[in-house]
C-alpha cells in the first residue's frame, strides 16, 4: 500500500509554526512596570532577553531555510516524513520557553541557575538539530519521495552542511558547564553564521550549520 503523500502542505503547515514560534519569542520581553521609573536603564538591563531572542530567532531562521531545502526537493512525504517533521516542529514550538528561562537566569547573580537555563535552552537546540538532520538523511535514501531531476546526492550534501552543527552544540554545552554566559554567545555566533552561509552559496544549498 502506497503511504505517500503531497508534501505541499506539510510545508505549509510547518511554515505556520515557524512563523508563531519567531512571534511569540519577542512577546517575552517585557519591561517590568517598576522599570519605568528609570526606563533607559531598565532597556538596558534586558540585554539577556535581546541576546536570548536573537539566538533563538536566526536559529529558527536557519532551521527554516535548510526545512525548505528539504521540502522544495520532495514530490511527496510518507509517513516517517510526517513524524519527523512533527517532532520537529513539537521543539520549534517548545524554543520559547527555554529562551525565556535562558534570559532570565542570565540576569541572575547566582552561576547554578544560569548554568542549568544555559544547558536546557542548548539542549533544546542539539534535538532540533538532530532531528532536522535525521530527517534529510532518511529522505536522501527515500528516491520515489523526490521530484524528478533531483538526486540524493543534493540531500546528502545539505546533510553535510546541517550535521555539524550538532557536534558543534555538544561543545558549547560541555563549555556551558563552566561559562554558561560565553556559550550563549557561541549559540549565538552559530545561529548567525548558519544564516550567512547558505546566503553566500548563492541560496542554492541552504542548510542550518
Amino acid at each position: 500500500m502506497d503511504d505517500r503523500f503531497s508534501s505541499v502542505r506539510l510545508e505549509a503547515f510547518s511554515d505556520g509554526i515557524f512563523a508563531i514560534a519567531t512571534t511569540l519569542l519577542v512577546l517575552e520581553i517585557a519591561v517590568p512596570e517598576s522599570g519605568f521609573d528609570d526606563l533607559w536603564q531598565a532597556i538596558r538591563d534586558h540585554w539577556p532577553s535581546y541576546l536570548a531572542y536573537t539566538t533563538s530567532f536566526f536559529t529558527i531562521g536557519a532551521l527554516w531555510t535548510a526545512h525548505h531545502g528539504l521540502f522544495r526537493r520532495l514530490e511527496s512525504a510518507d509517513a516517517r516524513i510526517l513524524h519527523l517533521n512533527l517532532l520537529l516542529l513539537w521543539v520549534v514550538a517548545f524554543l520559547p520557553f527555554p529562551t525565556k528561562l535562558a534570559a532570565e537566569a542570565l540576569r541572575h547573580e547566582s552561576d547554578d541557575p544560569e548554568r542549568a537555563a544555559v544547558l536546557f535552552y542548548g539542549g533544546a537546540l542539539l534535538v532540533i538539530s538532530i532531528v532536522m538532520t535525521a530527517m534529510t538523511l532518511y529522505a536522501a535514501r527515500r528516491r520515489d519521495l523526490l521530484k524528478e531531476g533531483v538526486e540524493p546526492e543534493e540531500l546528502h550534501e545539505l546533510s553535510k552542511r546541517i550535521r555539524p552543527t550538532a557536534p558543534f552544540y555538544g561543545l558549547i554545552l560541555l563549555l556551558a558547564l563552566v561559562a554558561p554566559r560565553a556559550a550563549v554567545w557561541l549559540f549565538l555566533g552559530l545561529a548567525l553564521a548558519s544564516v550567512i552561509a547558505p546566503i553566500r552559496s548563492g541560496g542554492r544549498r541552504p542548510s542550518a550549520d
